[in-house]
């Protein structure tokens, strides 16, 4: 099992987006990062946790949590001339872009802020903390402990 930290904007999808979705899962679509897509394509797979970040708002903040429930799969809204995330380089048996599904599994008990993340010298290497822009970004099992423990959750594990 590996963590992630997923960046959405609220405005666009939010964690209660997730949460109203029929089963609260969701695919994850409309990444158009090659690094991301290979993160989406390769290396998460079910199971996985996520952190579910706010991002593009007053506040930036990690929100709650996530799973991934299903590996990755071609990005359809690729694929569809209507969609927001088509692209026509994509094809059925080239399929360029990935997504997984993901569920929701709570809220945090207490958000954590990209100001309050910023401050904690232990995730001083986060992705986040160094401007990464990517919107999947990998989290080691000690920033995740280290977030849980800024949330107030006693869980190691989310999902169980």
């Amino acid at each position: 099992m590996a963590y992630w930290l997923f960046k959405t904007e609220p405005g666009c999808f939010s964690f209660d987006d997730l949460k109203k979705r029929p089963h609260m899962t969701e695919p994850w679509d409309g990444v158009r990062n090659f690094q991301a897509r290979n993160f989406l394509r390769d290396t998460i797979k079910s199971g996985d946790q996520i952190l579910f970040y706010h991002s593009n708002i007053a506040e930036p903040a990690v929100v709650g949590l996530a799973e991934v429930v299903r590996d990755g799969y071609p990005d359809t809204t690729a694929l569809n001339p209507n969609a927001e995330h088509f692209d026509p380089r994509a094809s059925a048996t080239k399929p360029i872009w990935y997504m997984v599904d993901v569920r929701y599994v709570k809220p945090l008990r207490k958000i954590v802020t990209l100001e309050n993340i910023k401050h904690n010298p232990l995730l001083a290497d986060m992705p986040l903390v160094n401007r990464s822009r990517l919107s999947i970004q990998p989290v080691t099992a000690t920033e995740w402990l280290i977030i849980m423990t800024m949330a107030g959750m006693d869980e190691k594990v989310t999902g169980q």
